[in-house]
C-alpha cells in the first residue's frame, strides 16, 4: 500500500521510519517542514510541503497529530487527494466522537477510517513495540494490519469506529490510578524512613507489581521527571475521558480527583514533566 505519514513529532517520527525500514514506499507531511525535510534525508521518502501532495494517491494514510480539530484539519485534505477505496489510520488520541465523525466523512467519499490509538510512550515507538487498540471496518483493519505491525508488539480490533478511542481511555483511566498509588507508596516510605530501593525489591515482586513500579519508581525518588509522556497530554486525555463518562454515566470519582492533581502538577511548572511527577505535589 502506497502510505502517506501525517504528523512527525516524538511518535511520528519513529513510527514512519518503521514502515520505511519495512520496505513500504513512505512520503511525509509535517506541520514544522524542518522535522519533514530532516526524516526524509534520514529514512529516503519524499517529504511534501502540503497534505494533499503527499497523500496523492496513496492507499494508506497515517495520521500522528494532537487533538480532534487537528485530526479535522488533516482529514478535510487528505480525503479527496488520497486513492479511491483508501483507508486513514489514525493513531492521534482523540474523542471516540470525532472518530465517529471522520468515519462518516470517508464512507461518503468511498473510504475508510480506522481509530487507532497507540500504548507504549516514545520508547515504544522508538522501538517498534508500540500497543495499538483499534476500532473500524474489519475488512479495512484487516488490509492495514500488516502494515502497521511495523511499529508495533500488539494490534488488537476492539469493535466498531470509535471503539479503539474508547479503549485508550480505559488505558489512560489505568495507568493515572495506578501512579498515583506509587506516588503514595514511595512518599508514604520516604516519610517512614525506608530505604526505598528495598522497598521497591520487596513490593515489585507481589501483587503490587506494575510497569508503572518497575519503570518510574527510581526516577520519582530521584525527582527527575525531565522525560516520559507529559502532564499537558495526560491532562489531554484524562479530559476526554471525563467528558466521555459524563455521557455514558460511568463513575470515574478516582479519574477526575488525579485530573486535579496534575493540575496542582501542572501549578508547579510542570507543564512538559513525565506523568510520574504525580509524587512532587506530595514531596513539595
Amino acid at each position: 500500500m502506497k502510505t502517506a505519514f501525517i504528523g512527525l513529532g516524538v511518535m511520528g517520527y519513529p513510527m514512519a521510519g518503521h514502515l520505511k525500514a519495512a520496505g513500504r514506499e513512505v512520503s511525509v507531511f509535517n506541520r514544522s517542514p524542518d522535522k519533514a525535510r530532516a526524516w526524509s534525508v534520514e529514512h529516503g521518502g519524499p517529504a511534501f510541503e502540503t497534505i494533499a501532495e503527499a497523500v496523492a494517491g496513496c492507499d494508506l494514510v497515517v495520521l500522528c497529530v494532537g487533538n480532534d480539530d487537528d485530526v479535522r484539519g488533516v482529514v478535510a485534505q487528505a480525503l479527496p487527494a488520497m486513492a479511491a477505496g483508501g483507508v486513514i489510520v489514525d493513531h492521534t488520541t482523540t474523542s471516540a466522537v470525532v472518530a465517529r465523525e471522520m468515519a462518516r466523512l470517508a464512507e461518503e467519499g468511498g473510504r475508510s477510517f480506522i481509530d487507532a490509538p497507540v500504548s507504549g510512550g516514545q520508547a515504544g515507538a522508538v522501538n517498534g513495540q508500540l500497543t495499538i487498540m483499534a476500532g473500524g471496518d474489519e475488512a479495512a483493519f484487516a488490509r492495514i494490519e500488516p502494515v502497521i505491525a511495523a511499529y508495533a508488539k500488539a494490534i488488537r480490533r476492539i469493535g466498531d469506529v470509535g471503539a479503539g478511542q474508547l479503549t485508550k481511555m480505559c488505558n489512560q483511566i489505568a495507568i493515572a490510578g495506578v501512579i498515583q498509588g506509587v506516588a503514595e507508596a514511595l512518599h508514604f516510605a520516604k516519610r517512614a524512613g525506608l530505604p526505598t530501593d528495598d522497598v521497591l525489591a520487596a513490593i515489585s515482586k507481589g501483587a503490587a507489581q506494575s510497569w508503572q513500579m518497575e519503570n518510574r519508581w527510581a526516577t520519582m525518588a530521584q525527582g527527575k521527571f525531565d522525560f516520559g509522556f507529559a502532564v499537558d497530554l495526560m491532562r489531554k486525555d484524562l479530559g476526554i475521558a471525563l467528558d466521555e463518562a459524563a455521557r455514558n454515566n460511568a463513575r470515574l470519582e478516582v479519574t477526575a480527583m488525579i485530573d486535579d492533581f496534575y493540575g496542582e502538577v501542572q501549578a508547579l511548572g510542570g507543564h512538559r514533566w513525565d506523568t510520574s511527577s504525580l509524587v512532587a505535589r506530595l514531596e513539595r
